[in-house]
């Protein structure tokens, strides 16, 4: 298929180019996360959704306190807070795990550079819909059971590093409406459209609109 073909050109050859681009700002945040709190460099968080359902480890910088996903999950401190976190579509305004510098890289997206590594892998696109985790995903299609064929459709695409619906407001957009978006990218997936999308990330990176 052609747009899958210069899809994926784009995705290695543009992932290469961004990699070299982002290398300064990338052995900085790595020396600032070192220096900010103990812990490793990449976080250490469980396997996400990628393509036809199948998990693969997303890279993406730490940016908040060591195990911090299994904390949230498992500690009875945090009860109420994984409430509050699943109630607002696994998204948290003031997260107590984040840490000085990981409030940063988050706003500016930052954290996510690592994930070129992911692209480059084929494990994802530079474009396409959010990666969940699996009991993410699981949980909020029993909030919203009407995403369900929606889900299906997303899931037949690779995830990207940024997309529709995180150039177009991101956590302030919620899960139905989110997964709504991404489905509809998937459905009319274009290189034009892509092309579209990548010109609006860096505004989006940079403002930190919507970010948490």
């Amino acid at each position: 298929m052609v747009y899958a073909f210069i899809k994926r050109f784009i995705d290695v050859v543009g992932g290469v180019i961004l990699v070299l681009l982002f290398l300064p700002i990338t052995v900085i945040a790595a020396i600032a996360i070192v220096i900010d709190s103990p812990g490793p460099i990449f976080a250490d968080t469980p396997k996400r959704i990628g393509r036809d359902g199948r998990l693969f480890k997303l890279y993406k910088f730490r940016s908040m306190v060591a195990n911090a996903h299994d904390l949230l999950r498992k500690d009875a401190k945090m009860a109420k807070l994984y409430h509050e976190y699943k109630h607002n579509s696994y998204k948290l305004k003031n997260d107590p795990r984040v840490t000085t510098v990981g409030r940063f890289i988050r706003k500016h997206s930052i954290d996510e550079i690592p994930q070129l590594l992911n692209v480059l892998q084929g494990d994802m696109s530079l474009v396409g819909p959010r990666p969940y985790y699996p009991d993410e995903l699981t949980e909020q299609q029993r909030k919203y059971p009407q995403t369900k064929d929606m889900v299906k459709v997303v899931l037949s695409a690779k995830p990207g590093m940024t997309g529709y619906w995180q150039v177009s407001g991101r956590s302030e957009v919620n899960f139905d409406k989110r997964i709504q978006m991404d489905a509809e990218y998937v459905q009319k997936k274009s290189i034009l459209l892509d092309i579209f999308i990548m010109l609006k990330s860096p505004w989006a990176m940079i403002s930190g609109k919507g970010a948490v």
